[in-house]
């Protein structure tokens, strides 16, 4: 029989994450739903009930319940939990920012509530986290120990790191990276997140696995390229990584980018340097290629490069498909294919980033992020299939 699974979600519109993540559940995977992943939606939860909100006719159409509580959603009004596993999905819906401009989601809270349940009734479920696990090092600490203690099954992150990649790019495990950039667009923290886990979900494989970072640094405008060109390796990736933007502005990444673009350096305890650039303007995105990688591999003639394709119309959402495939794999096996650690390294990576953005650029130590891990070999979607792109061009 398919697993149970609770929904503990924000707000349910039109392409908001619990849209395009609760579909691959309710109509199968795409293209067709022929293939569907091996649990059900039986309850759902919203924080926020959206003006266009679709939950409660989709309740009806597939006969989940909505639930007025985080914990009816896992009980159903019983003692004991009523569910094999959570979705908890704390992104889009009306939140304040805090003055670093990062959305006050309530991930902890939903988290919280959900561990309470785990608590009371005696008895844990797999959880998946959407995206990072909060704006700040203390609430993301303290999710990732509830779960260590608790000892349930704790998987969390974008779709990025499994979406399908163009060309077809894994690093070899235990390579020597000289220099590792990426490439992302949009708002500074919520794809902030999605550039930072991709260069993660990367460098990660790199000789002795990971290590951790003891530094993050904001750098803006001209400053950026000024800090990219002291690192002949860093420039190599760069240039290699902005060659696979497919759509973009005119002109190159260094003119077409506007004054309000930026650039965080990671300095990882290993010795490796990774940058994260965000060029404000210069990517359009029209062909999904706007988030792309590259690294310059010791002993190798020019940096391995790929974009992380994310469809950009129609809604099919395939690469969410793959964040559900990964879900879907953790209910069956009870192990999450791919670390934890690996997306609280990236809260950490990015709430620094948002200090030293906030702070004009100023160096942020960060001991706390001592974090080691090995990768796991949880593929990605592989190749861009030609119906993905074919989805991606209907309007």
């Amino acid at each position: 029989m398919p697993k149970r699974v609770a929904a503990v979600v924000t707000e349910y519109r039109k392409n908001s994450h619990a849209d395009v993540i609760l579909q691959q559940a309710l109509n199968g995977y795409p293209p067709d739903g022929k293939e569907r992943p091996d649990f059900q939606i039986v309850s759902v939860y919203t924080d926020q009930v959206a003006r266009a909100d679709l939950s409660r006719d989709l309740a009806k159409k597939h006969g989940f319940r909505i639930s007025p509580t985080i914990a009816d959603a896992l009980t159903h009004g019983g003692k004991g939990l009523a569910v094999d596993g959570v979705l908890s999905i704390g992104e889009h819906g009306d939140y304040k920012d805090n003055e670093l401009g990062q959305k006050l989601y309530p991930r902890r809270r939903f988290f919280e509530e959900i561990t309470k349940v785990f608590e009371t009734a005696g008895m844990v479920v797999p959880v998946f986290s959407d995206k990072h696990l909060a704006t700040n090092w203390d609430d993301a600490k303290w999710m990732y120990d509830r779960a260590r203690k608790l000892m349930f099954p704790f998987l969390a992150g974008s779709s990025l790191p499994v979406t399908y990649r163009r060309p077809d790019l894994t690093l070899p495990k235990n390579c020597e990276i000289a220099a590792a950039v990426q490439l992302g667009y949009g708002g500074p923290e919520s794809y902030g997140f999605h550039a930072v886990e991709s260069l993660q979900c990367m460098v990660e494989r790199r000789k002795g696995g990971e290590t951790g970072v003891k530094a993050v640094t904001a750098f803006f405008g001209k400053g950026i390229w000024e800090r990219i060109d002291r690192d002949p390796a860093a420039k190599a990736a760069l240039d290699a990584a902005a060659g696979m933007v497919g759509d973009h502005a005119p002109g190159d990444i260094r003119t077409g980018s506007r004054a309000e673009s930026w650039l965080m350096e990671i300095d990882y305890l290993d010795g490796l340097k990774g940058f994260v650039a965000m060029p404000s303007g210069w990517t359009r995105d029209g062909d999904g290629s706007g988030f792309t990688f590259a690294a310059q591999v010791k002993g190798e003639a020019k940096p391995s490069a790929t974009s992380f394709y994310l469809q950009p119309r129609g809604d099919q959402f395939p690469h969410f498909a793959q964040l559900v495939k990964a879900f879907d794999a953790m209910l069956r096996t009870g192990h999450a294919p791919y670390p934890i650690e690996r997306t609280l390294l990236t809260t950490g990576i990015l709430a620094a980033a948002m200090q030293s953005r906030f702070k004009k650029g100023e160096r942020i130590e960060t001991p706390h992020l001592a974090i080691a891990y090995q990768p796991r070999e949880w593929p990605h979607g592989g190749a861009i299939p030609e119906w993905a792109i074919e989805a991606s061009k209907k309007k």
